[in-house]
C-alpha cells in the first residue's frame, strides 16, 4: 500500500508514525512545505522570547529521525500543488530547485493545515511585517528582533498566538500595543472573563486598543505603523499580524474535494471526503462542535492528533471515530491562567442554546494553607435540561487542573448538578476538600431547587436607586471602604441578623459580597426571614473588574479603550 501525506506537524506526522505501527509493509512518504516536519508549534513564541533557548527543542523529528524509527520517507521543502483524483497521484514542487514530479498513492491524507489569515490591504509586504505560524517565521522574528534591536511593536490580533508573542516580546523589553477587532481578546472566552487578562496585561504594560480594526500598514520613518479604522495610526519598530489562520486548502478545492467553512475540507467521522481513499486532518478541516452538534473549526494540535491516529487506523482497515471536539484550551499570560472547554456563553446563544449560568471565585487550595489563590470560573449549562454546556476559567495555579475535569465531565456528557458528585482528590496543598468544580455543581443545585436566586454584573447598573430595592453589600467595613457600589448600603454579613430592622420590608434585596459566599449565606438568612432575595453571582470582584476592563457596547470613540 502506497501512502502519501500532505503536510507534518500534529496531525499528518502522528499519521505517519501511526501507519507504520499498523502496517510494516506499507510505503510511507509525507511531503511537508516548510523545513520541518514535525516541531511543537504551540513553543515557538517561547523561542522568541528566549524561554526555550535552544532551537532543536522546537523539533519533535526530523526526517532522518523519522526514516531510521519509522522507515517513513519525509521530503521537507516539498509543495503539494495539485491532486489528481481519477489517476490517484499528487503532483509535487520542490521549493529549492521548482522541479516538478508525480506521486502516486493507494491513500491520501491531507494535513496541510492553516496560514495566518492576511486579508487584502496594503502593506503587508513590509520587511518588518512578521506572521507567526512556522519555525521559519519564529527564526525570522527571533533574528530580527537580536539584529535590530526593536524597541516597540503593534500587534494584529489577541487571540492565541498574539497573546503568547505580546508576552515574550514585553518580557524582551519591548513596548507592546495589541489591536483587538472585537470588544476583548481571546475570541473563545466572553468579554467579562477576558477582562481578568486585560487587567493583567495593562499592568504588565501591554497598550490594548479593543473594538480597533487595522485597515494596512505603511513605512513610518525607519519603522511601521499601523493604520485604524476611524482611528489614528500607530506606529513601531516592528508589527506582526496575528488575527486568525484560515485553512490552506488550494489544492483540495481545486481536485474538487467538498469544502465547509471558510474553504475548510468535510470529512466524515472516519476523516474521509468526499473522495475516495482520500482523507485529511487537522486544523484544515471542519469537526463537530460535541457539545453544540454543530459544524465548526477548531484549529488546535490536539485534536488534529486524535484525527491524525484515527485517519491512520482507517487507512490500515480498522474502524475508528473521531466524535468531535470541545475545543479545549489552556493559556499562560505571564503568571495568570486562563482556560476553557466547551460552548462560551456567546457561542451557546449563537446556537440557540438556552442557557444560564454560575460564577464563582474560589482558591486554588484550602484556605488555611499558605499561598492560596483566586480564581474566577463561569460554568454554563442548559436552562431546563441543566446539560452541561462549558466553562471558563481564569486565575493561577490548579487552573488546569479544573479545566480538565470539566472538559471530561462534558464528553460525558454530565449535567452541571452531577459536578458536585465527582469523587476528586484532596490534599491541603491542592485543593479543598470541596473541590471548586464541586462547588460549581452545587451552585446550580441550589439553583435548580430554588434555594437562591441571583443576578449578574451586567446588571448592577440597571437596578433602580430610588429605594424601590434594598442595595446590600455584606463584606467587612475595611472591604467597603477599599471599594464599593455605588448605592449599595454596607451591613457586614456577621452583623445582619441582628440588624435586619434596618432593611424595609416587603423590598426585594439585592445583596452581594467579594466573591459570593458570604452574600449567598445572607440570602440564605433573609429568605427565612421573609425577604426575596438575589445574590450577585461572581459579585464584587467579578464586577469591578468586567467594568474596569472590558466594555460590552462600542463607545463613542470606536478606539476608547487603550487603557494602560
Amino acid at each position: 500500500m502506497k501512502v502519501v501525506i500532505v503536510g507534518g506537524v500534529a496531525g499528518g506526522a502522528t499519521a505517519a508514525a501511526r501507519i507504520r505501527r499498523l502496517d510494516e509493509q506499507a510505503q510511507i512518504t509525507v511531503f511537508e512545505r516548510s523545513g520541518y516536519v514535525s516541531y511543537a508549534n504551540c513553543g515557538l513564541p517561547y523561542y522568541i522570547g528566549g524561554v526555550i533557548s535552544d532551537r532543536e527543542e522546537l523539533t519533535l523529528q526530523t526526517p532522518e529521525s523519522f526514516q531510521q524509527r519509522f522507515a517513513v520517507d519525509v521530503r521537507v521543502g516539498h509543495e503539494v500543488i495539485a491532486i489528481n483524483t481519477q489517476a490517484k497521484r499528487v503532483r509535487v514542487r520542490e521549493l529549492a530547485t521548482g522541479r516538478e514530479f508525480e506521486q502516486e498513492y493507494d491513500k491520501l491524507l491531507l494535513s496541510p493545515g492553516a496560514k495566518p489569515t492576511q486579508p487584502p490591504m496594503p502593506g503587508l509586504d513590509d520587511p518588518r511585517l512578521f506572521t507567526l505560524r512556522t519555525v521559519e517565521d519564529t527564526l525570522r522574528i527571533r533574528q530580527y528582533v537580536l539584529e535590530h534591536k526593536p524597541r516597540s511593536v503593534v500587534m494584529a490580533g489577541g487571540g492565541f498566538i498574539g497573546l503568547e508573542l505580546a508576552e515574550n516580546l514585553r518580557e524582551l523589553g519591548l513596548e507592546v500595543t495589541i489591536v483587538q477587532g472585537i470588544s476583548h481578546m481571546l475570541l473563545q472566552m466572553d468579554g467579562e472573563m477576558a477582562a481578568f487578562l486585560h487587567a493583567k496585561l495593562r499592568q504588565k504594560g501591554i497598550r490594548l486598543m479593543t473594538g480597533c480594526l487595522v485597515e494596512g500598514f505603511a513605512p513610518a520613518g525607519n519603522g511601521i505603523q499601523a493604520m485604524i479604522k476611524d482611528g489614528p495610526a500607530v506606529q513601531a519598530d516592528m508589527a506582526v499580524m496575528a488575527i486568525g489562520v484560515t485553512p490552506d486548502t488550494a489544492p483540495a478545492k481545486a481536485a474538487g474535494l467538498e469544502l465547509g467553512q471558510r474553504g475548510s475540507i468535510i470529512v466524515n467521522e472516519r476523516m474521509e471526503t468526499s473522495q475516495p481513499d482520500i482523507y485529511a486532518v487537522g486544523d484544515a478541516v471542519q469537526v463537530r462542535h460535541l457539545v453544540s452538534g454543530q459544524e465548526t473549526l477548531i484549529a488546535l494540535a490536539g485534536p488534529a492528533n486524535k484525527q491524525g491516529r484515527i485517519a491512520a487506523d482507517n487507512i490500515c482497515g480498522r474502524d475508528s471515530r473521531y466524535r468531535g471536539a470541545l475545543g479545549s484550551f489552556v493559556l499562560k499570560v505571564f503568571d495568570m491562567t486562563a482556560a476553557s472547554t466547551g460552548l462560551s456563553e456567546e457561542a451557546a446563544r449563537a446556537a440557540g442554546i438556552d442557557c444560564d449560568k454560575v460564577y464563582l471565585a474560589p482558591a486554588n487550595h484550602a484556605g488555611y494553607y499558605p499561598g492560596g489563590k483566586v480564581m474566577m470560573m463561569k460554568v454554563l449549562f442548559e436552562r431546563e435540561s441543566l446539560r452541561l454546556l462549558g466553562a471558563q476559567i481564569v486565575g493561577y495555579e490548579g487552573v488546569d487542573k479544573r479545566i480538565d475535569v470539566l472538559a471530561t465531565a462534558l464528553h460525558a456528557g454530565l449535567t452541571a448538578p452531577e459536578l458536585k458528585d465527582l469523587d476528586l482528590a484532596y490534599a491541603p496543598p491542592y485543593s479543598s476538600a470541596k473541590d471548586p468544580v464541586n462547588m460549581a455543581g452545587f451552585m446550580v443545585e441550589n439553583l435548580r431547587d430554588g434555594l437562591v436566586q441571583q443576578f449578574h454584573w451586567d446588571e448592577v447598573d440597571t437596578l433602580p436607586r430610588d429605594g424601590s430595592v434594598t442595595l446590600l453589600d455584606v463584606r467587612t467595613p475595611a472591604e467597603y471602604a477599599m471599594g464599593h457600589i455605588d448605592g449599595f448600603q454596607n451591613i457586614p454579613l456577621d452583623e445582619l441578623r441582628p440588624r435586619m430592622g434596618e432593611l424595609p420590608a416587603g423590598k426585594p434585596v439585592y445583596a452581594h459580597c467579594q466573591s459570593g459566599l458570604r452574600s449567598y449565606v445572607a440570602c440564605r438568612m433573609l429568605a427565612q426571614s421573609g425577604f426575596t432575595c438575589y445574590n450577585l453571582s461572581g459579585s464584587y470582584l467579578l464586577y469591578a473588574t468586567a467594568t474596569q476592563h472590558y466594555s460590552p457596547a462600542p463607545s463613542a470613540d470606536p478606539c476608547g479603550r487603550e487603557r494602560r
